[in-house]
């Protein structure tokens, strides 16, 4: 006969087990901020996720902040490697990568470029992920004298392409040039073909689930519809993902993602860009279920 001592000391022992399932069980969260910013403006979204996963090893990644984010994207996907490449090592079920604004191009990069990641889900919130031509105001700051209709003439050639913002200013008046001289974005999405395609599909598709966040209030993000991959057509109509030349072609696995449902789109209204991430709703919405 078991004595209520020992009934006590089994339940506690259950719960602590119970606690411990959970609070093991939730893969590492990686974020990548955007530009000019860094690991502090993402403290409420570290918070957010620790408080509704508890025990969760949440990463801010702490390179290329604030005015080094203006740094030339390729530069900056080795810097993220360096930091990101161990915390998956240590992972066997793998990690999450939530990724802001300009990081989900980075992101987006470390995924094609890496053969043995085992990134799980890849959210990018409010991420140019087709290009950027909009007069905002993070385009004045890096280019005060500039208009859009004028930046091609600086993006679109060697030195500008040492500019992290030229890497996605995808010009849909200037095709030629963007194809010709930008030497990221076209490459990523295979509007420009090359050698590495092929491989760089297989590494994208290693992810398990593709989130897509952004909305119509964003501000910076132009075309906002860029954060779900549609961009302008040549009269500046927005063309939808699914009619993107690179969605056709399956260039670098869109198509075969969404064709297995692993592509999730969530449209939120009334968020500016720099909130995003601060907005629990936007969290609590669009987030935190694939943070499993």
């Amino acid at each position: 006969m078991r004595t209520p001592e020992a009934s006590r000391g089994s339940s506690l022992f259950l719960l602590l087990l119970l606690t411990r399932v959970c609070t093991e069980g939730y893969r590492p969260v990686i974020i990548v901020h955007g530009i000019f910013d860094g690991p502090k403006q993402f403290q409420t979204l570290a918070l957010f996720i620790s408080k509704v996963h508890p025990g969760t090893e949440v990463t801010v990644v702490d390179v290329y902040k604030n005015m080094g984010s203006i740094q030339p994207l390729w530069k900056q996907v080795e810097g993220f490697r360096k930091v990101i490449e161990p915390v998956m090592r240590q992972t066997r079920d793998g990690v999450h990568l939530l990724c802001f604004s300009q990081g989900g191009l980075i992101c987006r990069a470390l995924l094609s470029t890496t053969p043995d990641h085992n990134v799980h889900t890849f959210i990018a919130l409010s991420s140019p992920l087709a290009g950027q031509y909009g007069d905002t105001d993070y385009l004045h700051r890096v280019f005060p004298d500039s208009v859009k209709k004028s930046v091609f003439v600086i993006c679109y050639n060697r030195v500008g392409q040492e500019v992290s913002i030229c890497n996605y200013w995808n010009d849909p008046h200037h095709r030629s040039s963007y194809l010709k001289n930008n030497n990221f974005l076209p490459l990523l999405n295979g509007d420009r073909p090359h050698k590495e395609m092929e491989a760089w599909r297989d590494n994208f598709l290693r992810i398990k689930k593709l989130v897509l966040i952004g909305g119509p209030d964003d501000g910076v993000i132009t075309p906002w519809q860029s954060s779900h991959f549609g961009f302008y057509d040549n009269k500046e109509h927005v063309v939808e993902m699914r009619n993107q030349e690179f969605y056709r072609n399956d260039t670098f696995g869109l198509k075969t993602l969404n064709a297995r449902g692993d592509v999730s789109l969530c449209l939120y209204s009334g968020v500016q860009h720099i909130h995003w991430h601060s907005n629990f709703t936007v969290f609590s919405s669009c987030i935190q279920k694939w943070l499993t």
